[in-house]
């Protein structure tokens, strides 16, 4: 089960169908006031195209300065290529030189991630819809101007309704972490059904996890960006939203707390009710963080959840049984497994009890976020740098980027000479010169499909090639059926819309929109016809071989960069040991100055070792932490978090590389290992550091263990301690540092293998 709400809903709520609004509006308006207004319908299709350049790189997440600055920098360098892609259109030779340069050029912005591949790739496209007609001087100028202006509204508008419906983006946005959430704990759920395959529950489990965390970061730099402050009227929705984010990031905290060894529990427990409650109360707990979303995007009160109460009482009694049964004693381990499961849903019901009771519309005044809080949680946004020294640095053939801009490269290049080719045929058969007319679109089809990674272009071939079928058959049912100019607007209006927002969401429907879209706004130009739709057609599969061909050449296999990967997954985990430890020594020194009647271990109150072996937030304790403390709680964070980023990095490569052709697949049992073991070190340290920071010594063994783990980490041959029995009072500890122990020898056994 995945999810009680229709994924239509789910769609309809999220930023993804706000952002695709967004566009449309900014990228149709100028088109139908330049046509409506003026009868300027050529040039209103080229303002639309320069706003649609625009819009490309407008998409959902990160800072708003970044975005932009991103967007001006798309104006300029969209409006620079139409200039000179107009003044080179009626020169073939100028052409020839031209477009493989502007290729490589802005296919090499990749460097700068994502966002600098959106303006590339924005870029590109305004490149290929410019060159399709040959135009004078006077026409380039006139063609770069209304560019310009279509280009410069929809930055304009974009920026307005930023600024006006924030809290509307923010809504849509947390409404979208908080889904993804909820699919993380459904996923979860799965691992407690013994029908299902435990390798196919990590397999979906991790790649759930991979989406979330990038969800949970743009949440991040949209949520943290603008704090509560104090004075303003908008303080009270601000806070509402810190507070359900702060707590998602503590359920987060809570679920990955410990590592289950899921394995085990089925060959031990394999008939056993506990698995069977624990399972419905993770489904009942997603269930209702689904709701929390819809009721944080529709900015109501979230519906009634529903009660886990029942189960949890249910597996306290399967605990008591097993207990009685003396499962404590003959079998430790398989209990305060059972333990940890009990302890982790009941803090996570608790958490989430408490997020349903904040999602609601504020009817309070907030208090303003301290200064000092305002710059620690600064430090979580994204970081953007722009060093030209990172283009100079990967012009190398070991580059991914720069193999990618020479794979493109050729392939316009190969689809220039095709069409080439073909007109000289064409010259003698009247059908296929029809049919080669508009070779543009071969070109656009390639830009549209070839991605930096085999597997991506791959499936974006099939996706394109079979919604550009669906697309023309929709548009030749359209045009067969009305003629109906409103109705035709209609149409334009919604694939416009559709187009947009389901570019991220599903790139199969997307293009299928897109095709109808561009086939209408074309007719509006000039009548359709069945010849012109088949010359669509021809193009995209003309362009779909090219790109697929294409996408041998120079390929870059991702096994060549899972090393690296993996090695940096393994530094993140030492980085989140090492200042987790930091942490909880500076908090065991003030507890033994300030606390001195606190006692250890077992001493503490019921409630409290709850949350701290659920994976309790630490800065929770009524200690009050000085400030050298605060700060190493702050780098165990922001440690943390990049624990994930880099897990999730690791992941998506790994399953990316899985998807290509089976002799590109290298190490894939090392690779699978360390994926396991670098998720189980995380989840034992997010589990072990709070313990350690509750109390006021450590034992000689805990401290032998935890040194063992780190050098083991950081790649030293240490012997492992002698084994020696943990006291009684730290058996909370126990499993953890046994894992810990056991994932830092396989991670370096796995990585010299590599």
């Amino acid at each position: 089960m995945t999810s009680s709400l229709p994924q239509l809903e789910r769609f309809l709520y999220s930023h993804h169908s706000f952002a695709g609004l967004r566009q449309a509006i900014g990228i149709l308006v100028p088109a139908i006031v330049l046509a409506g207004m003026f009868q300027l319908y050529d040039m209103g299709m080229v303002a639309a195209l320069g706003a649609l350049c625009v819009s490309l790189i407008d998409q959902p997440g990160g800072p708003r300065r970044y975005r932009t600055n991103e967007m001006l920098g798309g104006v300029v360098l969209g409006t620079g290529t139409v200039a000179l892609t107009g003044l080179a259109s009626a020169h073939p030779l100028a052409l020839w030189i031209l477009v493989p340069s502007l290729c490589f050029g802005f296919c090499m912005l990749t460097v700068f991630g994502k966002r600098g591949g959106q303006i590339g790739f924005a870029c590109l496209l305004l490149m290929t819809l410019t060159m399709h007609t040959p135009m004078e001087p006077g026409q380039v100028l006139r063609h770069t101007l209304f560019s310009l202006l279509g280009g410069s509204f929809y930055f304009l508008f974009s920026y307005a309704v930023s600024r006006l419906l924030w809290y509307r983006e923010e809504q849509h946005t947390l409404s979208v972490a908080l889904f993804a959430t909820a699919d993380y704990i459904d996923a979860r759920a799965r691992f407690y059904d013994v029908a299902n395959d435990l390798e196919d529950c990590y397999r979906k489990l991790i790649l759930v996890q991979a989406d979330m965390i990038e969800k949970h970061q743009s949440a991040r730099d949209i949520v943290l960006r603008e704090l509560p402050r104090g004075g303003h009227a908008s303080d009270t929705r601000r806070q509402m939203l810190l507070d359900v984010f702060i707590h998602m990031i503590d359920l987060l905290d809570t679920m990955v707390a410990t590592h289950t060894d899921y394995g085990v529990l089925r060959r031990r427990l394999s008939d056993s009710d506990f698995l069977v409650f624990a399972q419905d109360a993770l489904q009942k707990l997603s269930q209702n963080i689904n709701r929390i979303s819809l009721g944080v995007a529709r900015n109501r009160v979230p519906e009634r959840n529903s009660r886990v109460q029942a189960e949890l009482r249910a597996l306290e009694y399967e605990l008591e049984l097993y207990r009685s049964q003396g499962l404590n004693r003959t079998e430790p381990d398989i209990y305060l497994l059972l333990v940890q499961i009990l302890r982790r849903l009941r803090n996570a019901t608790r958490i989430v009890e408490r997020m349903s009771s904040l999602a609601s519309p504020p009817d309070k005044s907030a208090q303003a976020v301290d200064v000092r809080m305002d710059k620690s949680l600064g430090r979580f946004l994204s970081r953007q740098e722009l060093r030209p020294g990172l283009l100079a640095s990967n012009l190398r053939l070991d580059s991914a980027h720069f193999r990618y801009a020479l794979r493109m490269t050729i392939a316009l290049l190969a689809a220039m000479g095709l069409t080439s080719v073909l007109s000289l045929v064409g010259d003698q058969y009247d059908t296929v010169s029809a049919l080669t007319t508009q070779s543009h679109w071969i070109l656009l089809t390639i830009i549209l499909i070839m991605k930096p990674g085999f597997l991506i272009t791959r499936k974006r071939n099939g996706w394109r090639l079979l919604g550009s079928l669906l697309g023309c058959f929709l548009s030749f049912l359209l045009f067969h059926l009305t003629g109906n100019q409103d109705l035709l607007l209609i149409v334009l209006v919604a694939s416009c819309v559709l187009g947009n927002s389901l570019v991220l969401v599903n790139p199969l429907l997307a293009a299928v929109f897109n095709t109808l879209f561009v086939l209408v706004a074309f007719n509006f130009m000039a009548p359709i016809t069945t010849l012109i739709i088949g010359e669509r057609l021809l193009d995209t599969l003309l362009g779909c071989m090219i790109a697929l061909a294409c996408s041998y050449v120079l390929p870059w296999w991702e096994h060549s960069g899972m090393a690296s990967l993996a090695r940096e997954a393994q530094e993140a985990n030492l980085d989140y040991l090492r200042k987790g430890l930091r942490y909880a020594e500076l908090v065991r020194q003030e507890r033994a100055t300030t606390a001195p009647g606190l006692m250890e271990g077992t001493d503490l109150p019921i409630s409290m070792q709850d949350a701290l072996q659920a994976g309790g937030n630490a800065a929770a304790q009524p200690l009050q932490l000085s400030e050298a403390a605060q700060e190493a709680e702050l780098a165990w964070k922001l440690a943390r978090k990049n624990v994930h980023i880099a897990f999730s990095n690791f992941a998506s490569a790994f399953y990316r590389m899985m998807g290509e052709p089976p002799s590109k697949q290298r190490n894939v049992p090392e690779l699978n290992s360390l994926l396991i073991q670098n998720h189980m070190m995380a989840s034992q340290i997010s589990a072990a550091i709070p313990i350690l920071a509750s109390v006021k010594t450590l034992p000689e063994t805990i401290a032998a263990t935890l040194a063992y783990v780190e050098g083991t980490l950081s790649g030293q041959d240490a012997q492992p301690p002698a084994h020696q029995s943990i006291p009684e009072e730290w058996e909370s500890l126990a499993y953890p540092l046994k894992q810990m122990q056991r994932a830092a020898q396989l991670i370096q056994r796995e990585m010299r293998g590599l």
